[in-house]
């Protein structure tokens, strides 16, 4: 499918909002702090931020369930027309779709053409998709046995916090709001505080949409004062997070301490790329670069750990070094740009951190592995070699421009090594076999398989993980699952009917 023409970025949008967001209004913190939002291009501070904590919490839970209560505007509603306003919603941004994706180049770093093409697309085709759900969401009629008739109903959970994380803050806002909403249920946003711009700005579009008040609240903060508050309140009755799994874990004990709230979690990963003796070469080495320096490597499924055949190994090992070397870097409101920043000091730092680690520990480094310019947080693109399991960056998640290369043999060796990991989010292999295709499906441990292809994601199709990559999934009709309860209603009847 052919791309309609890049439209021109606005090079250092304007701020326009900057405090929290409860209630359809505009307020500053209870504690009157702010936090800066750095621009990962240079290390300079784009502006303030409200710096919302458990006070702001309390009163975005507050507005939320009071829109929640039975009887409300937003309760009262026809579920046709929540789907209208999201639509709403949907066309509204897509109105500002240029603005929003130069503020998250500028907020996040990622090169623009990407936030245009694909982070905006992907916030679109979220809100519409979970719209047209909004009013086919419905129980069953049940033969029970004896004289009584039964139903179920699906009713919303409630008040629903929602945690997002800084590597696509637009489109991940778009995939938490639209199945809570499209089922009836209110929320509270907390923007990661690497990159709340673009979230906030939606918050305005919310409210020039037409959704009302106490419906979508919106608190920027940090993790462990306004992450932790939603995590943990009485009142809040579902958390749906997206981040690490360290972070997961803390999220889990406070809804269980709290009141046993549902939780769903989409984790981190080190998903593997198996590329075997019979692929397209040319389309395995594109699409394994791909899978890993996408987003700068910010990205859960990232391909972090690619398996080649030993029979085509070497080739393999040529030609992505080539691809890496050959990657542009720079200003990513430059098309000409693939690639831009880390999205903070501390993951930089990290990056390197774990590249010194993979020298340290006896990985072959075949290109890159230290900063790119000298200013700002850009790495350069990085691949190693004689890479196993027991290492760091054969074993923990990078989130950074980092590709290992690692030689197998066999069918069993390859899964087994696969598997040997506590994550398990997605996975890849290519081949030109079916029955390979088909049996290495069946026994790797992810909750995606893409074969010849990768991140084939779309907005119809769940996406989560095994193991310690999460628990649920988002995405599709399955996404709807965590934002309703079921009802069972039992009618005593004189006789069966």
């Amino acid at each position: 499918m052919s791309l309609p023409p890049l439209p021109s970025a606005i090079k250092y949008p304007e701020i326009k909002y900057t405090q929290i967001f409860i209630n359809n209004e505009w307020v500053n913190s209870e504690s009157g702090k702010t936090f800066p939002t750095i621009n990962p291009t240079n290390g300079k501070k784009i502006c303030d931020v409200q710096e919302g904590d458990k006070a702001d919490v309390d009163k975005a839970v507050a507005a939320a369930k009071k829109a929640f209560e039975f009887g409300s505007e937003w309760r009262s509603m026809d579920a046709s027309q929540r789907a209208v306003l999201l639509n709403k919603l949907a066309d509204l941004i897509e109105r500002d779709r240029i603005y929003l994706a130069s503020l998250e180049t500028l907020d996040n770093g990622k090169p623009y053409k990407d936030a245009f093409y694909l982070d905006m697309c992907a916030t679109l085709s979220y809100l519409r998709y979970y719209a047209g759900w909004a009013d086919k969401i419905q129980g069953k009629t049940i033969p029970v046995d004896g004289t009584s008739f039964c139903y179920t109903i699906h009713e919303p959970v409630g008040v629903c916090a929602q945690i997002i994380p800084w590597n696509f803050p637009c489109s991940l806002v778009a995939l938490k709001i639209g199945p809570a909403l499209a089922c009836g249920n209110t929320v509270i946003i907390k923007p990661a505080e690497q990159t709340p711009l673009t979230a906030l700005y939606i918050a305005s579009l919310v409210k020039e949409a037409g959704i009302p008040p106490g419906v979508v609240n919106i608190v920027p903060g940090y993790g462990p004062t306004a992450g932790a508050a939603l995590s943990a309140h009485p009142d809040v009755n579902k958390v749906a997070f997206t981040g690490s799994t360290d972070v997961g874990r803390l999220i889990m004990e406070a809804a269980a301490k709290s009141n046993l709230k549902r939780v769903t979690l989409e984790l981190g990963g080190k998903s593997p790329f198996v590329v075997f003796k019979d692929a397209n070469l040319d389309e395995a080495v594109e699409s394994a670069h791909q899978a890993l320096f996408f987003n700068m490597g910010q990205v859960c499924v990232a391909a972090s750990r690619t398996y080649v055949h030993e029979d085509i190994y070497d080739e393999f090992v040529k030609r992505s070094v080539e691809r890496a070397k050959s990657k542009l870097i720079g200003d990513p409101y430059d098309p000409k740009n693939e690639y831009g920043p880390q999205v903070s000091k501390e993951q930089f730092d990290k990056v390197l951190e774990l590249i010194e680690s993979g020298k340290n520990e006896g990985a072959t480094l075949e290109c890159g592995g230290n900063r790119h310019g000298t200013e700002g947080y850009f790495i350069q693109p990085t691949v190693f070699t004689n890479v196993t399991e027991n290492m760091r960056i054969g074993k923990e998640e990078i989130f950074g421009p980092v590709q290992q290369l690692i030689k197998f043999k066999t069918m069993d060796e390859v899964v087994e090594r696969a598997n040997n990991t506590s994550y398990g989010l997605a996975s890849a292999c290519f081949t030109k076999d079916i029955d390979t295709a088909l049996e290495f499906s069946s026994r790797i441990q992810a909750g995606s398989v893409w074969v010849n292809g990768y991140n084939l994601s779309s907005c119809q199709a769940p996406f989560g993980g095994f193991k310690m990559s999460g628990i649920g999934r988002e995405g599709g009709e399955y996404g709807l699952q965590h934002y309703t309860e079921v009802k069972t209603v039992v009618i005593k009847t004189p006789q069966k009917l």
